[in-house]
Parts: structure tokens; sequence; C-alpha cells
């Protein structure tokens, strides 16, 4: 059975100004280094398509879908933080990266597919229920996760965060939700600058210093992660995959390298293969040194599809 892949052109059109990270290039460096590495042509690609406002609302308030939807420019940019911007095709390209994850679902649950990767933006993983931020509008993953609880009833999820930002908004979403596991590696003293320090059974937060290398983020995963998830046993698994934890990304001060997302996604990939039938949905988050990133998240989609190298 092939992945799945899943991207789409309006996901290059929204942009932020000529000078900021977050930029179409992201996307066109991983599928040009998919393509270059012969990838795609073991993945089905599919068209991420607009995600409805029924959806939305399984994650987001009616205020923040009014805001969104009311401030989307027709030209120019309307700020929406200190570091996030819309341009006239910034919700259609949200809407599909939200719809990507939904899509991604449906061909998961389905049985057409049991590994999925979504190559879209913008990332998500910072939008709260009520707020955007971090680059994010929609809250992606957590659009994905909602859709599997609600119209395929599945019981236990577990969303793996790995990211140099914690995600905070996706952590906000299912903070009362015991259907989900969400297990999160970030650098500590960086943006959202909170995490929730509460124990939970259902929260595995794992802050990392500033300099930390791949043997310390892979003694935090195999510490902390592997024993909550078996002992959590998810039916099905998201990944919130972001790629700026990299030591050649300045966007933090971590000192990762393609090897370990590859461990990383490894380690996912044998939980699910025990407790998930399989079934992993990965969709992009963070991650802006482009030859990095497309390097990371090639290491990342062949430890999906369990090649070597």
């Amino acid at each position: 059975m092939l992945a799945a892949y899943i991207t789409h052109a309006d996901c290059l059109k929204h942009e932020m100004g000529d000078d900021h990270p977050e930029c179409p290039a992201r996307i066109a460096s991983i599928n040009d280094m998919l393509l270059a590495q012969g990838l795609l042509d073991v993945m089905q690609s599919f068209d991420a398509p607009l995600v409805s406002m029924e959806a939305l609302r399984r994650v987001h308030s009616e205020a923040h879908l009014n805001r969104m939807f009311s401030l989307a420019p027709s030209e120019g940019y309307q700020r929406i933080d200190p570091d996030t911007l819309m341009n006239a095709h910034s919700l259609q390209a949200a809407r599909r990266a939200a719809g990507a994850t939904v899509l991604a679902t449906d061909l998961v649950m389905q049985g057409q597919h049991r590994i999925v990767f979504c190559n879209v933006r913008p990332p998500g993983h910072h939008a709260t229920i009520d707020e955007a931020m971090g680059f994010c509008f929609f809250n992606n993953i957590a659009v994905g996760i909602r859709h599997a609880l609600e119209h395929y009833q599945i019981q236990r999820v577990a969303l793996i965060d790995f990211d140099v930002h914690h995600g905070n908004g996706s952590e906000s979403v299912f903070y009362h939700d015991s259907r989900v596991l969400m297990c999160s590696t970030y650098q500590t003293d960086l943006f959202p600058f909170h995490v929730e320090t509460e124990k939970s059974p259902y929260r595995v937060n794992i802050g990392l210093p500033a300099r930390s290398r791949g043997d310390v983020f892979q003694e935090a995963g195999q510490s902390h992660w592997l024993e909550a998830l078996d002992r959590f046993k998810p039916e099905l698994m998201y990944i919130s995959a972001g790629f700026d934890g990299h030591q050649w990304d300045d966007m933090g001060g971590l000192g990762l390298l393609e090897k370990d997302f590859a461990w990383v996604t490894k380690q996912m990939m044998q939980v699910a293969d025990k407790h998930a039938q399989g079934r992993v949905i990965s969709c992009l988050e963070g991650g802006y040194a482009r030859d990095a990133l497309a390097r990371s998240a090639s290491s990342h989609v062949k430890a999906l599809l369990g090649l070597d190298g």
C-alpha cells in the first residue's frame, strides 16, 4: 500500500513579505527534495481540499473564525500579530492546510493509506481555540484529530509534536480531552514562552535547553515518551513535524541533525505498528533553513516509509 502525499499550489501563494522566514520556498524545497530522491514515486499525491466550516468549528471558536474571514485582505497585507500577516491568498492557503489533515484522516480511516505526509503551509500548532499567532491561522493537526475523534469515533489519539517551539495551540485545544495524548519536545525560553507544567497523564512536555544535541533529544524521547505511549495504546497517531531544531536553523538554538528526525520518526512508527495498525499522519510545522529543512523532511519521510538512509 502506497503512502499518501498531500499538498496544494495555493499554499505557495500565501506570503508575508520578502524577508519573512515562513515563506513559500519552504514547501517547494521539500517537494523538490522528495522528487529528486524518488520518494514521490512511491507515494500517491493528492491536492489538499478546502476545509469545511464544520471541521473548523470542531476546533476554533466562532469569534476566531469570524475574525480570520473578516480580516482577510483583498490586496496588500493585514497584520494579525507582530510576526503573522495575511495577504490576499492566506485564507485560502490556511483552509487548504487544514483541509489536508481532514483528507489525510479520511484516507487512513477508510483504509486507502496507512501513512500520509502533508506538505502544507501555513503551519498550525500555535493557533489556539480563539487566536492566531506564530505564523499559524488554523490549527491544522487539531482539525484532523477532531475529525478522527468525532467522525470516526476513535477513542485514543497520540499527537507527537517535535519543533523548536512548543505547540501551545494544540495543547490548549486538547487540554481537557483525555482521548488525546500529546507528547511535545521544544527548546525552553522560546516563543510561546509558556508551557503547561501541571502533571497530566495526557501531556508529556519535554523542554530542551539551548544547544542540546541529538543525544539529549533522543534520551528525552526514549525516557519520557515511549512509556507513556505504550500505556496509552493509541489507535491513531499524528505528528506535528517541525524541523527548526536543526543545528543550521537560526530560529532556535538546538543542535539536531537529519538522523535525529529519522530516529524519532522510526520510534513513532514502532509505536504505531504495535498499537495503531501502522496508521500515522504527519503534517509540516516549522523549519526555516531551507536546505536543512528539505533534507530533514526527506529523512522524516524515508522513516515514515520504512526506508533506510
